[in-house]
């Protein structure tokens, strides 16, 4: 039996395949398998469906440019495939050449292939054959070049000279689900094509969505991303490691410290440092305080785009009551920049306990206040149940996590499941769904704002004490007096940092949080330097907002806004 050193036994594969199974390596923390292209589309089937793996959800698709790495075959494409309730995870990796950069489309295996393709393709030029829609995604269709190739300029400018009408996506699409239209080409009837979004306030003016009506019922959807894209993983290929978290405060700037956390956490285990308790317990206490900021928005947002107003002022007010707690620690309100590699940027202020602990204490107030608005009231009934539904098999394939996903009934949260941090010291609950629908996603929300208060409540109780950061010599510089001018290592240690900052051994990893919108990922691959070789983050909204066509399709016009709003899609963490 061959196993890998993380215990998965691929044998069942490489009789599959044969000498398509070129290596069996691990990408930390999960086993990984490099394949021949010949092999890659088999490999990816059989993973899917072999009952020992299971793995029924792609996860993140992208691609590597070794130019700089190696001589041979310029690029990886890598697939990170999970099988959810098991929490078994296992990364696919085929090398291809640059003068024939194609692989087959995994788009029949799972639904998320079909915008993690684009993206891949839109970004490296990378081809994935048999794609039904392969175009740009992320930068305009007058783009030239690919941007995250290595040997891309980075000063070269693109101008858009005029918007693209997507009316090919749109034909497309006709064509892919033509029962949809309901119609004959004797009698075509009268249609309406419109254009919701970007300028739309419920799109929050970075979502075009360019529908075809029957009336105000929607037949088809062509969704549109990018207007702001900022190259969030090109500006971290050119920043030193610790320069890039204020980069991650821009992603889902709802929750800003989420990203911290998440992107540092992905950098530590690469480096292998550990966080003293103190460190991880602050850490939890922000993320949390974070997740009722994003959920506050998002329910608050979506309510006043469904015409309920007075809901809106009761969530707001307690988000700048969080708010302030957190200026208070970090010295700013939105994008707060906290963490460190090793620890944060500082311990909390005196006062902290206790103006969390004040702000708690009002949490149930304001929710039990809104849902009294909301939460037998026939219009909010109305427009929000049994609308935007989707199945739970569905979502998995479509890429969905956290709030979307548990609304479909799956009982899965990284912080039960694979627990970091200490998460499995809390004692919290779950909340789940059951038809998958507007109205269990907004649902959903409220009830993890009360279990998150548990959590920091719990946090707080038996918040350790100690340093906040670790005693490590990447973590932060050293106490001048006592080591740099005491002793000569101290005095390399002080100028290694200032000199060459954070240098992780050469390796990659991906690391996971549960993030408000789910899974928050971050792919790192490190050449042993002071700057990321790659830095890839697999962004809840993107595969969310992916299945946004597949659920608004047949709907009314008035539902698509309450669609949206359910799905709590963040432009920032969308596009990058």
């Amino acid at each position: 039996m061959v196993t890998t050193s993380t215990g998965i036994d691929f044998s069942k594969l490489r009789q599959r395949i044969g000498d398509g199974l070129l290596e069996e390596t691990v990408l930390l923390p999960m086993p990984c398998v490099r394949v021949k292209r010949a092999a890659l589309a088999e490999t990816l089937q059989f993973l899917r469906d072999d009952p020992e793996f299971r793995l029924h959800q792609l996860s993140e698709l992208t691609v590597v440019d070794m130019l700089y790495l190696r001589e041979d075959d310029r690029f990886d494409v890598v697939y990170l495939l999970r099988n959810i309730p098991n929490e078994l995870r296992v990364a696919v990796k085929c090398a291809i050449p640059e003068e024939d950069a194609w692989v087959p489309t995994a788009v029949g295996l799972w639904a998320a292939a079909d915008w993690g393709e684009r993206e891949a393709f839109d970004q490296y030029g990378v081809r994935f054959e048999g794609h039904p829609n392969l175009k740009r995604i992320l930068n305009h269709h007058e783009f030239v070049g690919h941007p995250l190739r290595k040997d891309y300029d980075i000063y070269r400018g693109h101008w858009c000279s005029e918007a693209e009408t997507l009316l090919d996506e749109l034909e497309l699409r006709r064509r892919r689900f033509p029962e949809r239209r309901n119609r004959t080409d004797e009698d075509p009837g009268e249609t309406m094509i419109l254009n919701i979004g970007p300028s739309h306030p419920a799109s929050h003016g970075t979502l075009r969505n360019l529908v075809e009506l029957d009336g105000e019922r929607i037949l088809y959807s062509i969704p549109e991303i990018g207007y702001l894209h900022r190259g969030f993983e090109k500006s971290a290929e050119t920043h030193e490691y610790n320069q890039v978290v204020p980069y991650t405060d821009r992603l889902n700037y709802l929750s800003a410290i989420s990203n911290n956390v998440g992107y540092i956490k992905a950098v530590e285990e690469l480096c292998g440092i550990e966080v003293p308790p103190r460190c991880q317990a602050i850490r939890v206490i922000l993320c949390e305080l974070s997740r009722i900021m994003d959920h506050l928005v998002c329910n608050g947002a979506n309510i006043v785009d469904l015409g309920a107003l007075t809901n809106f002022w009761y969530l707001f007010n307690l988000r700048e009551k969080i708010y302030n707690v957190i200026e208070g620690v970090t010295g700013a309100r939105l994008t707060n920049s906290y963490t460190r590699v090793g620890g944060l940027w500082n311990d909390i202020n005196d006062d902290f306990v206790e103006q969390t602990r004040a702000v708690l204490a009002e949490i149930p107030q304001h929710v039990d206040d809104t849902l009294k608005l909301v939460a037998r009231n026939r219009i909010f009934l109305d427009r929000t149940v049994g609308v935007g539904k989707i199945s739970l098999d569905d979502a998995i394939s479509y890429g969905w996590v956290g709030p979307c996903l548990r609304g479909c009934g799956l009982d899965h949260d990284l912080r039960k499941s694979d627990p970091y941090y200490g998460y499995e010291q809390y004692d919290f609950e779950v909340p789940v769904g059951h038809q998958g629908d507007s109205y269990d996603r907004i649902m959903i929300r409220f009830e993890e704002i009360k279990q998150s208060a548990r959590i920091v409540e719990q946090a707080l109780d038996n918040l350790p004490d100690g340093p906040f950061r670790a005693d490590h010599p990447m973590a932060y510089l050293p106490d001048k007096q006592s080591k740099t001018y005491a002793n000569i290592e101290g005095l390399v240690n002080h100028f290694k940092i200032v000199m060459h900052g954070i240098t992780p051994p050469q390796g990659e990893v991906y690391s996971w949080t549960e993030a408000p919108n789910g899974e928050l990922g971050f792919y790192i691959v490190s050449d042993g330097g002071m700057k990321p070789y790659k830095c890839k983050v697999r962004p809840p909204c993107f595969y969310i907002y992916s299945a946004f066509p597949h659920i608004v399709e047949g709907e009314m016009i008035a539902d698509a806004v309450a669609i949206l709003g359910s799905l709590n899609i963040v432009a920032g963490e969308l596009d990058r």
